[in-house]
């Protein structure tokens, strides 16, 4: 599987976590990616935490690896809007891991939500109605929306939860506007992130995830090797419902079967 391989694109929920928990076996894994010489980032796309976050929970686990190969839709879509926006302002629906990665690239948080330029929408799962509000208003005021990413579930400790759409969902029925962007993969820009810090073309590359409309689309999309994990949200009955060329080149039970 990983012959000519010299890049791993690693997803982080279902593939090395559920929840707070690690896969088993997922370090191993790991290590022996490492034993290979290949190169491996991290990327995942979590919106709602920090890179730092996100480090700390790996190492946690025993999992070595360095900040900036931790690739986040958090991360991407505030270096996104500080190159393209770099007067824009921002209010965010989200937990607090999204605002410390707006501060770390520099990005303007509004004051008030109709003072907004964009409002950034990731997953929040502590939400209390004042917030969602708050977001309401600044969408009502003029403030375009931007996802960090558009997934309807994750995978954690007790089977799926909602993600990301639930809150886009919440925002444009009640105010009939439509999320401009989104992120996270499957896009470019995930991709490119990533491929600029594994300094490697994407033919060079395989993605390992547990999702076939994020993880396994986005590397079909680029000509990458693409290996679909069972350990996540994705069952073998709805592999046999997608077209043969979006299917992964390989089906694994976990990460730890890669070989």
């Amino acid at each position: 599987m990983l012959k000519n391989i010299e890049g791993l694109l690693i997803d982080l929920d279902g593939t090395i976590f559920k929840g707070e928990q690690l896969i088993p076996k997922a370090e191993e894994a790991i290590t022996y990616f490492r034993s290979l010489n290949k190169k491996v980032v991290y990327l995942s796309n979590r919106g709602n935490i920090s890179r730092k976050m996100c480090l700390h929970k790996l190492l946690q686990h025993g999992i070595k690896t360095v900040e900036q190969d931790i690739i986040l839709s958090s991360t991407v879509t505030a270096l996104f809007i500080k190159k393209h926006y770099p007067f824009g302002s921002v209010w965010i629906l989200g937990n607090d891991g999204l605002k410390e990665e707006m501060k770390t690239y520099d990005v303007e948080l509004a004051n008030i939500p109709e003072e907004a330029d964009f409002l950034v929408i990731t997953l929040h799962d502590d939400i209390h109605y004042s917030e969602l509000n708050l977001a309401f208003k600044a969408a009502k005021h003029g403030a375009r929306i931007i996802a960090t990413n558009s997934d309807k579930m994750y995978p954690n400790e007790n089977g799926s939860a909602i993600d990301v759409a639930g809150m886009i969902g919440a925002i444009e029925a009640t105010t009939g506007r439509k999320t401009e962007l989104v992120i996270g993969k499957p896009s470019c820009f995930m991709m490119e992130a990533a491929l600029e810090q594994l300094m490697l073309p994407a033919n060079k590359c395989m993605i390992i995830g547990d999702s076939l409309e994020s993880d396994i689309a986005m590397g079909k999309l680029q000509g990458m090797k693409t290996t679909l994990v069972l350990s996540g949200n994705t069952s073998t009955d709805m592999i046999d419902s997608v077209h043969k060329k979006r299917r992964p080149d390989y089906i694994v039970e976990s990460i730890f079967d890669v070989r």
